[in-house]
């Protein structure tokens, strides 16, 4: 007795022909732009993060170091950036 499984012949995988997935990307160029403008969020939100050059080693400046500008604002901006970079990942375009 044969077993049916043994007889069956495996088709060998087509091949793939690049020029199909040319011009098909998988996200849209809105999308691209809001990517790009989520990562110029998070910079701007980066840059008013980042601090100066202490002039004096010895002294501690509290006001510069605990601005609201640091501790408040920059990371709100930071987190706004992820959340249009998440947007911008999920946005289906109305084509």
């Amino acid at each position: 007795m044969t077993d049916n499984k043994q007889t069956q012949k495996k088709e060998a995988p087509k091949p793939v022909n690049p020029s199909n997935f040319i011009g098909k990307m998988v996200l849209g160029k809105e999308n691209y732009y809001l990517m790009i403008l989520g990562l110029v969020v998070i910079l701007i939100g980066f840059i008013l993060m980042s601090g100066g050059k202490w002039t004096d080693p010895n002294v501690f400046p509290e006001a510069e170091v605990y601005s609201t500008r640091r501790i408040t604002i920059a990371p709100i901006v930071v987190i706004l950036g992820f959340a249009i970079e998440i947007y911008a990942v999920f946005h289906k375009s109305k084509k």
